[in-house]
């Protein structure tokens, strides 16, 4: 087999997704929808072979160490973030298609709330939501408005690098985990050494990188920053989770401080095709903050609700904007609404 008319078929179709698993019938995901090649499951050997082509010895030896990774790969003058992964003895990769150019702001319905929030000088902003809800692309957008807007220093930490940027008004430095950098929490502590007004780091996924975006947020920086959780309450409750119990009353105080906003985002489909994204927003202000610092996290919720004053809203008023507007359909909004008890959503 060969691997370009994969990824050939999956630009051709404006697919989100491709998926190559050896013993399994290739993939596309369109507009949400996961839809299979019309032709015969990828047998065994040959995905690891065409793939092979593509990697230098020391990518292959990390590959077959790490049993995991995280890549860039182009084809066709379009870039793709790989993941390469083992299952049942078996290779498998995933591809996403990243645009080859930042969208604007209103390209992916960034509105004014979030909009400012590239005009403060320090704190920590976090996007969060599943795999493929779009918190790469609504990153990347704030970040290009601060280059355009603002002569900053800007460092991003990634892994792998997605979209690429051209210094505005800003200098904007990349860092790729395994490339340039061997770590993220290394990174984020090396960056602060490096004159640095804003800072993205890829993902918060471990002790070490959380402490060093907290640290990072409250001397004087911007950090922006993901993170793989739902909703608001979850996101604050992860974070001090990652910290032993005898530091979390200090780590929900610091939290409290140097916190601004949390996006949780997931995306939906669209009336006659394509995607859109629904977005809650929590902003810090006094009464989240107390609750943080409280650990009453079971009150975030509600307060936000009665935050629209400062901008805040909550998912499923969110999804209610987007049938009201005529952008989603009735059953879309009912299915991706969260059960207030359980703040869970059903796909």
């Amino acid at each position: 087999m060969e691997l370009e008319p994969y990824f050939k078929t999956a630009i051709e179709n404006n697919a989100s997704d491709l998926h190559l698993v050896e013993g399994s019938v290739p993939a596309l995901r369109v507009s949400g929808e996961l839809i299979r090649f019309k032709e015969k499951a990828i047998p065994y050997g040959e995905l690891k072979h065409a793939l092979y082509l593509y990697l230098d010895k020391y990518t292959k030896d990390r590959f077959e160490r790490k049993r995991d990774m995280d890549m860039s790969m182009e084809f066709f003058d379009n870039r793709f973030r790989v993941n390469l992964h083992f299952q049942g003895g078996k290779i498998g990769l995933t591809a996403r298609l990243v645009p080859k150019k930042i969208p604007t702001a209103k390209e992916i319905g960034l509105n004014e709330i979030i909009y400012s929030l590239t005009h403060l000088k320090d704190g920590l902003i976090l996007l969060t939501g599943p795999s493929g809800t779009g918190k790469s692309t609504t990153l990347a957008v704030m970040l290009d408005i601060i280059n355009a807007e603002r002569r900053s220093h800007i460092i991003t930490i990634e892994d792998p690098i997605e979209y690429d940027f051209t210094d505005k008004q800003s200098i904007v430095e990349q860092r790729q985990l395994g490339r340039d950098t061997t770590g993220f929490a290394d990174a984020l502590k090396y960056a602060l050494r490096q004159d640095p007004n804003v800072i993205m780091v890829g993902e918060m996924r471990d002790l070490e990188t959380i402490s060093a975006a907290l640290t990072a947020a409250k001397t004087g920086h911007l950090v922006l920053s993901t993170l793989h959780t739902t909703t608001a309450p979850e996101t604050v409750e992860r974070i001090v989770d990652f910290f032993p119990l005898q530091n979390q009353n200090s780590i929900t105080g610091q939290l409290a401080s140097v916190l601004r906003a949390v996006i949780s985002q997931q995306l939906l489909p669209k009336k006659g095709g394509g995607l859109t994204a629904a977005r809650e927003i929590m902003i810090n202000n006094r009464a989240i903050a107390n609750l943080i610092r409280d650990n009453k996290t079971e009150q975030i919720y509600s307060t936000i609700q009665m935050g629209v004053k400062d901008g805040m809203i909550t998912m499923n008023k969110s999804i209610d904007n987007l049938l009201k507007n005529g952008v989603i359909s009735e059953d879309v909004a009912r299915n991706r609404k969260r059960d207030l008890e359980t703040q869970a959503v059903y796909y």
